[in-house]
């Protein structure tokens, strides 16, 4: 090699190996998306995005193929191998064992996990099937009841219900609540999770009220807390979801500072903005 170039050589390859160190100290947290009815696999990846171009992470979207409705396939889970945050947002998904086995092989590492809405009820094996376990993967990785109706009477109040929700004053100093408004409305459904759920242990962040609710007993309920799982890793649950709630700032920002806080970093004090989410919601 020319004498003259080497120098150039040498520091063009410090400047790579820097990069590529710099690039795998950035968190990689995983979207693991697969919902028949609120378009997760188009909400998410927006906030990927926004994950990328202003808080310096690595992300990854994981959909449903060939489309929402397929519950058998959603290829690439080996990528929770390299991940530092699992992000779900399922729906009766019947996956099989070798793609079970990455999620499971994630949550035993003690990894952090989010999840949003429908994945109460992520799975729903028929009764007798060898996955059956995995229709209370709402229970053992997000304390949320163990799948959809059953003993714990998870249900909601109507689709043409919504929920106001507000910060319980107790967790009012919750980095996570950081910048979240005091009481903003949601369009989802208010989701009845009690009274056995959130998981014993659990720290409840924000209260729902139903709105116009479908039934003369409905009750409030929370929508977000946070705990350790079955496996010992960090939660962050949500039973919001609705394509609509991710266009309120305050949800956004709920999310963001969430994704913060499971990876252990500090919560942004300074807001980038809202982001730009328009998804219809599908039924």
């Amino acid at each position: 090699m020319n004498r003259t170039l080497f120098p150039l050589f040498c520091l063009f390859f410090a400047a790579l190996l820097s990069f590529d160190s710099s690039a795998q100290k950035r968190p990689l947290v995983v979207f693991v998306t697969g919902d028949h009815e609120y378009s997760g696999e188009q909400t998410l990846p927006l906030i990927a995005a926004e994950l990328e171009k202003n808080y310096g992470f690595r992300t990854k979207v994981l959909k449903a193929y060939p489309d929402h409705n397929a519950e058998k396939n959603i290829p690439g889970l080996e990528a929770l191998q390299e991940a530092d945050l699992a992000v779900f947002y399922l729906r009766w998904r019947q996956l099989p064992k070798d793609q079970l086995d990455q999620i499971e092989k994630y949550l035993k590492s003690g990894k952090p996990v989010m999840g949003f809405r429908t994945t109460t009820h992520a799975f729903n094996f028929p009764k007798g099937h060898e996955s059956e376990s995995w229709n209370a993967f709402g229970e053992f990785a997000l304390n949320a009841p163990p799948g959809w109706g059953g003993k714990a009477n998870h249900t909601h109040y109507g689709h043409e219900s919504s929920t106001d929700v507000t910060i319980i004053p107790e967790a009012a100093k919750n980095p996570i609540l950081t910048g979240v408004a005091p009481a903003f409305h949601a369009k989802s459904w208010l989701y009845q999770v009690q009274p056995s759920y959130p998981v014993k242990g659990s720290t409840w962040l924000l209260m729902g009220k139903p709105v116009n609710p479908n039934t003369t007993k409905a009750y409030d309920n929370p929508v977000a807390w946070t705990g350790k799982n079955s496996f010992g890793g960090k939660v962050f649950m949500t039973t919001l979801g609705h394509p609509e709630d991710f266009q309120i700032e305050s949800f956004q920002r709920l999310v963001i500072n969430a994704i913060h806080w499971e990876l252990g970093l500090k919560v942004p004090k300074k807001w980038k903005g809202k982001i730009d989410i328009n998804v219809p919601y599908r039924q």
